[in-house]
C-alpha cells in the first residue's frame, strides 16, 4: 500500500471514530438525565419508606459528622463500614424530626450492601430500606424480606447484634438461617447509621 493510501485509510478511520465519540457523548449527554432523575426518585422512595412521618427532605451538609463517623467506625466493631450521606427528614413546618442515613457494609457474602435507614431526632430507628444487594437467594436475599428488616423498625438502641439463639432484647436480631454473614454485615450498616446520628450530627 503507498504512502497516500495509508495516510487516506488512517484518516477515514480518524474520521469514523471522531463521529462515533460524538454519537456515544451525544447519547450520553441525553441519557444522563432521565438516569439522575430515576436515581433521585428511587432514593427518595427509600427515603419515605424509611422515614414515613416526614413532610419533605433536604439533603443538608452533614460533611463534618460524615468524616468523624467515618473515622470512628473502623474501631466500634460494626466490620468494614461507612456512612455515605445523611439527609434531614422535615415535618409540614419545616422543623427537622429525624435522619436518613445512607450506609454501607463491604462485608456482604455476594459484595456491598448499602441501605438507607431512618433515624427519629431521639434516636428511634424507624424503618431500613435496600438500596444495593446482591446475596445469595434464598439465602442472604431473604433480609430483604419485611419480615426480617422489620426487627429493627421502632427500637431505640445504642446499637445491635445479631443471635442464633432468638431475639430476645431489642438491641438482638435474629439471624437469617444459614446467612450469618449477611445478617451481620446489614447489623453493622444500621449501627454505623445510628453511631452517626447519635453521637456525630446530634451531640
Amino acid at each position: 500500500m503507498s504512502k497516500g493510501g495509508f495516510m487516506k485509510d488512517a484518516l477515514i478511520l480518524f474520521a469514523i471514530t471522531l463521529a462515533a465519540g460524538a454519537c456515544l457523548g451525544g447519547a450520553y449527554e441525553i441519557t444522563r438525565g432521565p438516569i439522575q432523575a430515576a436515581e433521585l426518585a428511587a432514593k427518595e422512595e427509600a427515603f419515605r419508606t424509611v422515614l414515613a412521618d416526614a413532610a419533605s427532605f433536604q439533603l443538608d451538609d452533614y460533611s463534618a459528622a460524615l468524616e468523624k463517623a467515618n473515622t470512628d467506625v473502623g474501631g466500634l466493631g460494626f466490620g468494614n463500614v461507612q456512612v455515605d450521606e445523611c439527609a434531614t427528614g422535615v415535618d409540614g413546618s419545616g422543623s427537622p424530626m429525624g435522619y436518613v442515613v445512607t450506609s454501607t457494609s463491604k462485608d456482604g457474602y455476594g459484595g456491598n450492601i448499602t441501605i438507607s435507614v431512618g433515624i427519629t431526632a431521639d434516636g428511634q430507628v424507624k424503618g431500613v430500606e435496600f438500596l444495593t444487594i446482591t446475596e445469595t437467594a434464598g439465602l442472604g436475599m431473604n433480609a430483604t424480606t419485611p419480615e426480617w428488616k422489620g426487627q429493627f423498625a421502632d427500637k431505640t438502641v445504642e446499637s445491635f447484634s445479631v443471635t442464633k439463639s432468638g431475639a430476645s432484647a431489642d438491641n438482638e436480631i435474629d439471624a437469617i438461617g444459614g446467612a450469618t454473614i449477611t445478617s451481620n454485615a446489614v447489623a453493622g450498616a444500621v449501627n454505623a447509621a445510628l453511631y452517626l446520628v447519635n453521637s456525630c450530627v446530634q451531640q
